[in-house]
């Protein structure tokens, strides 16, 4: 069971930056794929980025060449880079956990979720 724990959230102006960390403890599958998805009010949740251990990542239309994802094996942590960020941007950000890289900044297989941390961008 993979334990995932999200932190750097925040208020931000639009145009700025913030750096989201997900610390995942226990059993971690040397194949697993990690993403970052997040949740509007009102909406329905969406990937935003994912990372395989190889080093490939995808990601949703909406955030490309402005988000960055990356991890840290040695810590077992992944990290999403958020830059010139939006007011639409903002929504409770979730770290997860699966099986296989897709396209559009998601896993298949997802089984593993945290508890999720707020991104407020305001213009």
């Amino acid at each position: 069971q993979v334990q995932l724990v999200e932190s750097g959230g925040g208020s931000v102006q639009a145009g700025g930056s913030l750096r989201l960390s997900c610390a995942a403890s226990g059993y971690i599958h040397s194949s697993y794929c990690m993403a970052w998805f997040r949740q509007a009010p009102g909406k329905e949740r969406e990937g935003v980025a994912a990372v395989d251990s190889g080093g490939s990542a995808t990601y949703a239309d909406s955030v490309k060449g402005r988000f960055t994802i990356s991890k840290d094996n040695a810590k077992n942590t992944q990290y999403l880079q958020m830059n010139s960020l939006k007011p639409e941007d903002t929504a409770m950000y979730y770290c997860a956990a699966g099986a296989i890289l897709r396209l559009g900044g998601s896993c298949l297989g997802l089984d593993a979720w945290g508890q999720g941390t707020l991104v407020t961008v305001s213009s």
